[in-house]
């Protein structure tokens, strides 16, 4: 089967979770299919700008025997829209099958025929549109993609189960349910170098790791642990954003408060977030994060943001907070939180792998070839 994932930054990953999806499914699958990767050239090489030819010729031509194939545009802002449209039209041309992840071709749906959209199998995340981040304008150019992208694609995928009925009431639409795997998290214990480097491990502290951006509830977690007991760490892009800057303008002059910026070394993110005694997620966007997967994967406590989602994915077994109070409360109560962390953990074993999603999305490939 000639196969083709459309949507991501690009391979390595070194951004979020769709390139984590994308890296596992090359993995799994690309002994026996014939995969192709489309990449941001400028992304990758880590400009944000048009990369010249040279460059360009400088990044990897494959990655664990998947083709990765570059286009020269930016997939960030509203440039990605126009990075995703390049890369599913030249994608539909040369293969049987397009995992397409995201909605930046939403606008080009209209002028593909249907026998090509067919090829398509859509995941596009959660509810983009609801993000806070984002203009009404923009708002409403995401609705308009995620429902063009629903209408003609030939499979669709949620990765959650109220996305499911989300798809199904909104675009009366069946969704086939495949989330995240998370087993690629290990527990990691600190070292000499680790406790030098980051001295906060040897003591009692609260640990999140996400992109820093509103809709994550960032400000309402700094402001309930900047005057708690116990030290808070996060983790996150806060140099890739206004937003971000002025978070660390703000909140960095609290000593409980340890503000770092992207780790993208796995056993170092590991062996911070495995140490912790509070893992707090604030996603509250629509969808099961990855990142949280992989925290019931490590047997973490786990305080998350009430979103509905975030209870679906923990089966209601997490601690929740929708507000600084509600958090503030829960940090309180944060030695008898890990309570169920071990029932979320077998949960992850048992629903969240990736040799089981790698399966799942073969199977789906497979059935959209042979219709």
């Amino acid at each position: 089967m000639k196969l083709a994932v459309v949507g991501i930054q690009g391979l390595p990953n070194k951004y979020g979770g769709f390139e984590t999806l994308a890296s596992k499914l090359v993995e799994g699958l690309s002994a026996v299919h014939d995969i192709t990767v489309y990449c941001s050239a400028p992304d990758m090489l880590g400009n944000g700008k048009l990369g010249n030819e040279l460059r360009v010729q400088d990044l990897p031509t494959h990655y664990h025997n998947a083709t990765l194939h570059y286009i020269n545009c930016s997939s960030h802002g509203m440039a990605g829209m126009l990075y995703d449209t390049l890369a599913l039209r030249h994608a539909l041309k040369n293969n049987d099958a397009v995992i397409f992840l995201g909605f930046g071709a939403g606008l080009y749906m209209p002028f593909i025929s249907s026998a090509n959209a067919k090829k398509i199998i859509l995941n596009f995340g959660g509810l983009d549109w609801k993000r806070s981040k984002w203009s009404p304008l923009a708002k409403f150019i995401i609705k308009l993609s995620e429902r063009l992208l629903v209408k003609k694609s030939g499979i669709i995928i949620a990765d959650n189960t109220l996305i499911q009925d989300y798809i199904l009431d909104t675009y009366c639409r069946e969704a086939s349910l495949i989330a995240y795997g998370g087993d690629q998290a290990m527990p990691e214990s600190p070292t000499t170098n680790d406790t030098e480097q980051y001295p906060f491990v040897k003591s009692k502290y609260a640990f999140a790791v996400c992109r820093i951006q509103p809709d994550n509830n960032i400000i309402m977690q700094l402001e309930a642990f900047k005057n708690a007991s116990m030290q808070f760490v996060i983790v996150g892009n806060f140099k890739d954003s206004d937003f971000g800057k002025r978070t660390i303008q703000k909140y960095s002059k609290h000593s409980n408060l340890i503000l770092l910026d992207a780790i993208y070394d796995t056993r170092t993110l590991n062996m911070l977030r495995s140490n912790c005694a509070l893992y707090i997620h604030g996603h509250s966007a629509g969808g099961t994060n990855p990142s949280l997967v992989e925290a019931m994967h490590l047997g973490l406590s786990i305080c998350a943001y009430a979103s509905g989602y975030n209870e679906a994915t923990t089966h209601g077994l997490a601690q929740y907070f929708t507000s600084e109070a509600s958090l503030m409360a829960q940090i309180n109560l944060a030695d008898t939180v890990h309570l169920n962390s071990k029932k979320m953990q077998e949960i992850a074993v048992q629903k969240y792998t990736w040799k089981a999603v790698v399966a799942a999305y073969e199977a789906l490939c497979n059935k959209l070839v042979k219709q």
